[in-house]
């Protein structure tokens, strides 16, 4: 497996992209995502693919159904089978949502946690469980939602921060779902951002969302990222420095050429504030420390 450390810029491995990603594997991808529950019973020719990409490049989890919020117990089962797959193919970090998203059998949506102290000991104690069962310390996701829960006794913020204390895990800061939510519920996307402790935050998810009027803006990771989310990235590096980050594109994917100047923009602006050039790097028409828009 690819021992390199986990770094710079990394795209998700989408199975329609992997025949161009065989063919010719470009340099500016550092790393990959993939989500564990997709892959966990594939052989035959996924699977061989997936070990020839974890033979040359990290692969970080990404969780899609744990449910950490939710009231139903723990699905240890499943749980035991994800940390045998990172064994498998050595993948040392898994992340997962600050959502619920199961009731008597999966909902298929991430779903908003209740602001709650009482919520607050709940999470911690799953995502506790969670760490003894993988073996490995986690990071958890904040998500979009579109509606808040009324009982709320603090902010997002603050809720967030609680639950990465009280469950002494990391944080997997999504910088368009802050300013999704920005959006939907009226805040100041960067005094949100400054109010993450940048201790914990260890990776970053940069996508793109579909405005479905002015107050309204669904996350589907369906598009270019925008200029505004961009810009909170820059802030976000600025204030943390560099953590690996992902382009994230789910829906309505686009071919491999198209989504690389994404993924070399986020390379640009780790340069820009790292001093560090990409080994191998040569993006045609950008100079270090130069950043354009490409999306």
């Amino acid at each position: 497996m690819c021992e390199s450390s986990l770094h710079g810029a990394g795209l998700g491995l989408r199975r329609e992209l992997i025949p161009d990603l065989k063919a010719n594997l470009p340099d500016a991808i550092d790393f990959f995502e993939l989500a564990p529950e997709n892959w966990l019973d594939m052989g035959g020719a996924r699977r061989r693919d997936l070990r020839h990409f974890a033979e040359r490049r990290p692969i970080v989890a990404h969780g899609l159904s744990l449910n950490l919020g939710g009231t139903a117990p723990l699905d240890e089962i499943f749980l035991k089978r994800v940390q045998r797959f990172l064994d498998e193919y050595g993948i040392a970090r898994f992340t997962e949502h600050l959502s619920w998203c199961g009731d008597d059998g999966h909902l298929y949506d991430l779903l908003p946690i209740p602001f709650t102290f009482d919520a607050v000991r709940h999470v911690a104690s799953r995502i506790r469980r969670t760490q003894d069962i993988l073996e490995r310390r986690i990071a958890i996701e904040n998500a979009s939602y579109y509606v808040a829960p009324a009982i709320a006794e603090m902010s997002e913020s603050d809720f967030i921060r609680a639950v990465l204390e009280e469950a002494d895990c990391d944080l997997h800061l999504d910088v368009n779902n802050v300013y999704v939510n920005s959006v939907n519920f009226g805040f100041d996307p960067r005094a949100f951002l400054d109010a993450m402790p940048a201790k914990r935050i260890v990776y970053l998810h940069m996508a793109g969302h579909y405005q479905e009027a002015a107050d309204l803006i669904i996350d589907t990771h369906g598009a270019a990222v925008i200029d505004p989310v961009w810009e909170l990235l820059d802030h976000t590096y600025a204030r943390i420095g560099t953590p690996p980050t992902l382009l994230e594109r789910d829906y309505n994917i686009p071919p491999l050429a198209e989504l690389l100047p994404e993924v070399v923009r986020i390379h640009y602006l780790q340069a820009r504030h790292s001093g560090l050039h990409h080994p191998g790097l040569r993006p045609s028409g950008l100079h270090h420390g130069e950043v354009r828009h490409v999306a």
